[in-house]
């Protein structure tokens, strides 16, 4: 029997597979009037749960989730003056709608691993059926958001029984992309 660790609203009742073929769609806000709307070109990629404290979550959520896109794939479609940068100074600047607050994609701009991308909620896609979420970063960030330290056993299981594998930072694929291009970086790896 699954335990009742409230994960994320999308999550909670389980992990929904995607489709290989998704082709993207449109991100919408959370407002009822003129809410902002992203289309996305093609699948997401890197989905998981986050449980940092910049990322936008929905109401009760323990975690976000959060994916990449190629920042060519992105294109604000309607209401873009109502979106602000939340933190000029952050690695991702988190567009988020300034009537609703939530983060509508967030562009990677400076020298970095993972420059060119775009971190965006897929949730917020009208249509369904892009790639789940596969594994939870960041995990033992949810205690500086509130959670009790004493209660992480039961998250982490709880990520496990969702097949969402726990870090407390990024997953292996990821981390070794990011060590790779600061060794490219430095001269000390010239290999692919």
């Amino acid at each position: 029997m699954p335990s009742q660790v409230p994960i994320h609203p999308v999550l909670d009742g389980g992990v929904t597979k995607g489709q290989a073929n998704f082709n993207g769609g449109t991100l919408v806000c959370a407002c009822t009037d003129r809410p902002v709307k992203v289309a996305i070109k093609g699948n997401v990629a890197h989905n998981h749960a986050c449980g940092c404290t910049k990322c936008w979550k929905p109401k009760g959520a323990a975690f976000s989730v959060v994916a990449v896109t190629p920042h060519a794939n992105v294109s604000v479609l309607e209401n873009g003056d109502k979106l602000q940068v939340v933190d000029a100074d952050a690695l991702i600047l988190r567009h988020a709608c300034k009537a609703c607050g939530v983060h509508m994609y967030g562009p990677v701009e400076r020298d970095h691993a993972f420059k060119g991308l775009d971190f965006i909620h897929p949730e917020r896609f009208q249509e369904g059926g892009w790639a789940e979420p596969t594994f939870a970063a960041f995990v033992s960030s949810i205690i500086e958001s509130g959670t009790p330290p004493s209660a992480m056993t039961s998250v982490r299981a709880r990520l496990n029984e969702l097949g969402l594998t726990p870090y407390d930072c990024l997953n292996p694929t990821l981390m070794d992309v990011i060590a790779t291009w600061v060794a490219k970086k430095a001269g000390t790896l010239r290999e692919a």
